[in-house]
């Protein structure tokens, strides 16, 4: 094989404290003896990929220049953000955790040329390219037929959705409580936990997505807008005995008023016997997402039994080890089309991910709008 050449998204804190987005042409090398190329042809805007591609910027204020492959946006970024961008600064960085696409070429090794022509799905960053080149061991290889917007989001959402799951079992919990929960993941969470039988606590912020977790089959749905909220959350958690919850809002109050409603019941189920320090249960929330980047408000309230702190996928597969990670890709692959299957409202090219009115649209983050990306889609 020779070298080929490949058009990728790249992200660039400036250090005038700007933004910059840009399409960069890069040189891929033939593959290594283990190694294969990916033609990318789907890969998903995740929450978690905003952080990277975005960098806090305001892209209400961008700027575009050029035009085609040439285009570049500017955007600024606030003061206070760029402190905690420093080791960005004056790095291009290639976006997108995970995507899929079909082997094009592949190393000697028979691993990899067991792969040629398969559609596969990849969680090695970069992904906002038409070629990757990556390891064989680093390929998810679907069933047969499955085409490869159908398993682009193979790994974040499905991965953390187990991931959870995981947790509450090695640490003794028999319920879960899920903020965000008509997200993508929410959605995925819920087919999982029907489908193993673990007592789910919804909680969402609107009546529209009551609705939509309704028509999934959702039995403990809580909305935090109503004023009833408190007491709908704690007959919820009666009614599963759920004790670990997966925050993705992050700041404000909601994650103290699910620890104190934990305890509510707790404390309530051995209301016979007065403890001053509150109940022996303990209680536990998982911060995973900042979708409010305001400070994590935890009122009294909680007894002296409880715990906060983060969860992240990739930490999480670090401890569990390769044995575990395999089995739960395994049944990745297996279900890709039902409990872990993804909807999109929108595909979008490489260019398009750059103009700032698209931007806008699925820096959002609103339900139902989730953005994939094929880059190989033409491009003038």
């Amino acid at each position: 094989m020779v070298d080929q050449t490949s058009l990728g998204l790249r992200s660039l804190v400036k250090q005038d404290g700007s933004l910059e987005l840009s399409l960069a042409q890069v040189t891929v090398s033939p593959p290594k003896n283990d190694e294969v190329i990916v033609r990318v042809e789907a890969t998903p805007i995740n929450p978690s990929d905003l952080g990277l591609l975005l960098a806090g910027g305001d892209v209400s204020s961008a700027k575009v220049s050029g035009k085609g492959s040439q285009t570049v946006l500017t955007a600024p970024i606030a003061p206070v953000v760029m402190r905690a961008l420093v080791a960005r600064i004056g790095k291009p960085m290639p976006v997108g955790l995970e995507g899929a696409g079909v082997v094009i070429g592949a190393g000697a090794s028979r691993e990899a040329q067991a792969l040629i022509g398969k559609t596969v799905s990849t969680f090695v960053g970069g992904m906002y390219g038409q070629l990757r080149k990556v390891r064989a061991a680093d390929c998810l290889v679907l069933p047969a037929g499955i085409k490869p917007e159908e398993a682009a989001s193979a790994f974040v959402n499905p991965l953390t959705a187990l991931g959870m799951v995981e947790t509450a079992r090695r640490e003794g919990h028999k319920g879960l409580v899920h903020t965000a929960a008509a997200s993508n993941l929410g959605q995925m969470l819920n087919r999982l936990c029907q489908a193993d039988g673990i007592p789910l606590v919804n909680i969402v912020r609107s009546e529209e997505q009551v609705q939509i977790l309704k028509s999934l089959g959702a039995k403990h749905i809580v909305n935090s807008a109503q004023a009833s909220f408190r007491d709908d959350l704690i007959s919820a958690l009666k009614a599963t005995g759920a004790t670990l919850a997966f925050d993705a809002i992050g700041g404000g109050k909601l994650a103290g008023q699910i620890l104190n409603a934990m305890e509510a019941v707790a404390a309530g189920a051995s209301a016979d016997t007065y403890n001053m320090y509150g109940s022996s249960v303990h209680k536990q929330v998982y911060v995973y997402g900042t979708l409010d980047p305001s400070p994590i408000e935890l009122a009294r309230g909680s007894g002296m039994v409880w715990g906060i702190g983060g969860w992240l996928l990739f930490h999480f597969l670090t401890k569990v080890g390769p044995e575990v990670e395999a089995r739960l890709k395994a049944r990745v692959a297996s279900e890709i089309r039902t409990t872990f299957a993804s909807r999109y409202s929108r595909t979008i090219s490489l260019l398009e991910a750059l103009d700032p009115d698209v931007i806008a649209a699925y820096g959002r983050r609103a339900t139902g709008e989730k953005f994939l990306i094929n880059p190989n889609l033409a491009i003038e």
